[in-house]
């Protein structure tokens, strides 16, 4: 009963302006890691983030193995011969729909995460990736390439599902001032994947030509084992609270997150901020009063607003420079930049996967990077450094057979750029749409972000190949100018979001282009 008293004196609280929201913030002590954050956070990334990771990274190794059983299994079922080129076009669409699943998934992203629920979401994430797995498992043992291909679209849907609902839960689970730390989980978690499922296709594993299936397919065991907790997992408060109206099962999950922490004065801050995200501000000057819009959203209304035009783009432009800034396409090129400094094939690929390793690495400290820096910092940093390392790659590529030393220096240039690549545009795109968006339009606006990483990503892997042997070593250099333009737009729009509610953050950039974000927070 008292519990219940509470939380209706809670209920009728009256709401408070951005302004008192804002003060609020500078208040709060430091939030403590939680039994429930951390559950959240653990399952998700490895429930669905390392899957996810997992696909994009097992494929490559085994590849030779499954063409050939690609090539027998289609002769005895259709009694074709592919030719080499067939047989090659026919691997790129296995590979491909992944990516296509991908884009299919981050615009169902949307209507997931608000008809079902952020929560059920993940779910959605998980059936997809189980029933993709055991494609993989059985299209050897029926003899069927459908299967493979089925399994290649399923988890690609499922890919772009966790891309677009998980850092958006997981941003909603956590306080104010650990939401950047709580939102790189899913970042980590698909770094991590493609080192995982680069080591299980290793050939003194799984990558033979017995076993490549168990190589697709061997990420379900993380998917069951860590969604036994699944039935426990709060639903995110805010969803309750703003697009379902179910304020005493959001105090109840705020009372659940907060642990300890969930004092009165602790549960009561954390509605007066979903309050103001309850109520949309609009920015406009010109209005005396502020017009109340539905807290759902459709994909067509949030493109079509002006007022969210402009972050919307950011979270694009992000998400997109994330893969046109060529993290693939190093990863790629790795391999022979390595066979240049003397190393040998074998070797080669171990060194492009202790890359990874590095790369994993500096994703594990990103956690503390985004609690303690500030995003625009970060973000800046990473993407100029970016630009700077793959020109000196672009530079030490094309002189490497007259300058002897240069095949060291573009491991060097490598391996800086894996390290700038992570502390920022690795990380910060993933959940920075939870942070310019209020809640209502939020879901689109991932799903239109994921939309754009898969996209672009789909982009790099049709074009790359067919650019390297056209420009040689000039194929890095679309990527930093990638990065120099995201520099500027993110110079001159990105507002800093770290230890701010998304009420104080949305009027800085309604006014699309003449928005003024940089404006003294006070």
């Amino acid at each position: 009963m008292q519990n219940n008293d509470q939380s209706e004196s809670i209920i009728l609280y009256e709401p408070e302006t951005t302004a008192t929201i804002v003060s609020h913030e500078r208040r709060t002590t430091e939030a403590r890691w939680t039994f429930w954050l951390l559950t959240a956070g653990i399952s998700t990334t490895f429930g669905a983030a390392i899957p996810t990771g997992y696909n994009i990274g097992v494929i490559n190794a085994p590849s030779d193995f499954i063409k050939e059983w690609c090539n027998e299994t289609i002769y005895e079922t259709y009694g074709v011969v592919l030719s080499s080129g067939n047989l090659d076009t026919f691997w790129a669409i296995v590979v491909s729909v992944f990516l296509i699943g991908g884009v299919i998934g981050s615009l169902g992203g949307a209507w997931v995460a608000d008809k079902l629920g952020r929560k059920r979401s993940y779910l959605s994430c998980g059936i997809l990736l189980v029933l993709g797995g055991i494609c993989f498992q059985f299209c050897r043992a029926i003899g069927s390439v459908e299967l493979l291909l089925l399994g290649r679209v399923l988890v690609g849907l499922a890919a772009g599902l966790t891309t677009s609902t998980v850092p958006m839960y997981l941003t909603e689970l956590a306080p104010i001032s650990l939401r950047g730390a709580l939102g790189v989980f899913a970042s980590i978690g698909v770094t991590g994947g493609v080192v995982v499922g680069q080591v299980m296709s290793l050939e003194e594993i799984f990558g033979t030509d017995e076993l490549w299936q168990f190589a697709l397919s061997f990420y379900v065991i993380l998917v069951i084992t860590f969604f036994v907790p699944y039935h426990w997992l709060p639903e995110s408060p805010k969803y309750l609270y703003v697009i379902r109206k179910r304020q005493d099962e959001a105090i109840y999950e705020i009372r659940r997150l907060g642990g300890k922490n969930a004092e009165d004065d602790y549960v009561k801050l954390q509605i007066e901020a979903m309050r103001s995200e309850d109520t949309t501000n609009t920015g406009c000057d010109d209005c005396e009063k502020e017009q109340q819009k539905p807290k759902k959203r459709s994909l067509w209304s949030v493109l079509t607003d002006p007022k969210l035009t402009l972050p919307l783009i950011l979270v694009c432009a992000l998400q997109g420079g994330q893969q046109l800034s060529g993290i693939n396409a190093v990863f790629f090129y790795s391999v022979s930049i390595f066979n240049s400094v003397g190393l040998n094939h074998t070797d080669a690929k171990l060194a492009n996967l202790g890359a990874g390793c590095l790369n994993l690495f500096i994703a594990c400290f990103t956690p503390i990077l985004m609690q303690r820096f500030n995003r625009r910092f970060l973000a800046l940093l990473s993407c100029s450094m970016c630009a700077v390392f793959l020109l000196c790659l672009t530079f030490i590529v094309y002189l490497i057979e007259e300058v002897k030393w240069f095949s060291y220096a573009s491991v060097v240039a490598v391996l800086f750029y894996i390290m700038f690549y992570q502390i920022g545009l690795g990380p910060i795109p993933y959940f920075i749409g939870s942070e310019l968006f209020e809640v209502g339009p939020r879901p689109a606006a991932m799903a239109m972000g994921s939309l754009s990483s898969w996209g672009c990503n789909f982009l790099v892997a049709m074009l790359f190949l067919t650019l390297q042997k056209a420009w040689g070593a000039f194929v890095f250099l679309p990527f930093a100018v990638t990065c120099v333009l995201l520099t500027i737009l993110l110079k001159i729009y990105l507002p800093e979001t770290r230890g701010r509610h998304v009420s104080s953050i949305v009027p800085l950039v309604a006014k699309g282009f003449r928005s003024k974000p940089l404006v003294p927070w006070t």
